[in-house]
């Protein structure tokens, strides 16, 4: 490794370790974003052109548009689409990240994260609840409609005064205290869940004075089933790896996610251009009465979380997660060694238990993926062709975007 690579990884590594991520505030899109104006939605994955964008992810804009007032129909939303009326636009392009479809309109509440040891703010929106058919999942009708503005309405304005009474939440000891309780903040959130809400408890009984029925609705929604917690990991992801970003000579992943069509990646040292692959390959476990025909792809950014060296990159800390997603304690403890081979080093806070308290792998590195052949792990939720949930389970990257990259990386730093 060059001196110069060295340097500029290590560096990478060091934020991405000393990231502080603070839950600072919850407020409307568009009072969040100022950029983002009322005909803007927003949607996962590298750009794509409207015309390209199919399925889920193109059913998921769609019904955006009309929960936001912007279209009375799916026709003509999508004539306003064509016509330039409304904009469809990249969550990385504001600061965003997205959950599978990861819909953002002007008036849906979002987190807003501070990285405090840079300063830098990431944002990422709301878990809709424990209903299977989510608009983040391609689903748009009443039940969807009437869940995102309870959302809107009652859960985000009380956790949103607890988070202000409390003067912010810190993330990073609850994701530290939960690595060391089962989970590894991506496809498992229990604990995390729970001690965000014991985090917020005392605040919420000051809130109380105000409704109790509007708190119990904020509690129910953060425990129900344990999930809420994984859009507060995808902000404190976002703010870690944007600080990583932008290092010259890095060869340092800073950012994957999925559209409808293909994955993709973006490195530290190459400035904003997505190296772009197929698919990854697939090892799920779906829910009774679906078969793999089923499984469909339409984006998703949370794995912005194994960019940072948790989810995927920390399974031997989720063996319960066996029964959620499929495999073995075995296959989850190798697939966790097996990625120490393409990063820079170890996380410094983020610690797995079973590995005798190793720091998970952290700093993914191009060049490492392409010379050792193995590519990231990544635990994500698994789309239906219909819309919906129908499982989850383990993916692991095609190599393809990997060697696009490294050879972009060749090509750039190599003569220097």
């Amino acid at each position: 490794m060059s001196t110069r690579r060295e340097r500029a990884n290590n560096e990478a590594l060091r934020r991405l370790c000393a990231a502080d991520p603070i839950l600072i505030d919850i407020l409307p899109a568009q009072e969040a974003l100022p950029e983002l104006d009322a005909a803007t939605i927003l949607t996962s994955g590298p750009p794509i052109p409207w015309e390209s964008l199919e399925g889920g992810q193109r059913n998921a804009v769609i019904g955006g548009a009309l929960f936001e007032g912007l279209a009375r129909t799916a026709r003509e939303a999508e004539e306003k689409i064509v016509g330039g009326e409304i904009r469809v636009a990249p969550c990385s392009q504001f600061g965003c990240v997205g959950s599978l479809a990861g819909i953002y309109t002007a008036s849906m509440p979002v987190l807003v994260v501070k990285n405090a040891e840079r300063g830098n703010l990431a944002y990422c929106n709301f878990y809709e609840g424990t209903n299977p058919r989510r608009l983040n999942y391609g689903v748009y009708d009443e039940g969807v409609r009437e869940r995102l503005l309870h959302v809107q309405d009652v859960v985000a304005p009380v956790i949103r005064e607890a988070v202000a009474a409390a003067g912010g939440i810190a993330l990073k000891p609850i994701m530290q205290r939960a690595l060391h309780m089962g989970d590894e903040l991506h496809s498992r959130n229990t604990a995390a869940s729970l001690l965000f809400a014991r985090e917020l408890f005392p605040s919420l009984l000051k809130v109380a004075a105000t409704g109790r029925e509007r708190v119990e609705a904020a509690i129910r929604a953060i425990t129900a089933d344990h999930y809420f917690f994984l859009r507060l990991s995808m902000a404190a992801a976002k703010s870690a790896a944007d600080a990583a970003h932008g290092i010259e000579h890095s060869s340092v992943v800073s950012a994957m996610g999925f559209n409808c069509r293909e994955f993709a990646i973006r490195v530290s040292g190459l400035g904003d251009e997505w190296f772009i692959g197929p698919h990854p390959v697939v090892e799920a476990k779906l829910f009774a009465g679906h078969t793999t025909e089923e499984i469909s792809w339409m984006g998703g950014e949370s794995v912005i979380i194994e960019t940072t060296g948790l989810g995927g990159f920390a399974q031997a800390a989720a063996f319960p997660l066996q029964s959620y997603q499929g495999g073995s304690a075995e296959a989850m403890v190798a697939n966790n060694l097996a990625m120490y081979d393409i990063v820079v080093g170890e996380h410094s806070d983020f610690r797995i238990p079973f590995l005798a308290y190793r720091g998970t792998p952290t700093g993914i590195d191009v060049l490492k993926v392409v010379e050792s052949g193995r590519t990231p792990i990544m635990d994500i939720g698994i789309a239906g062709r219909d819309g919906g949930q129908i499982g989850a389970g383990l993916v692991r990257a095609h190599i393809g975007c990997f060697e696009r990259a490294a050879a972009a990386y060749r090509r750039s730093y190599d003569a220097t």
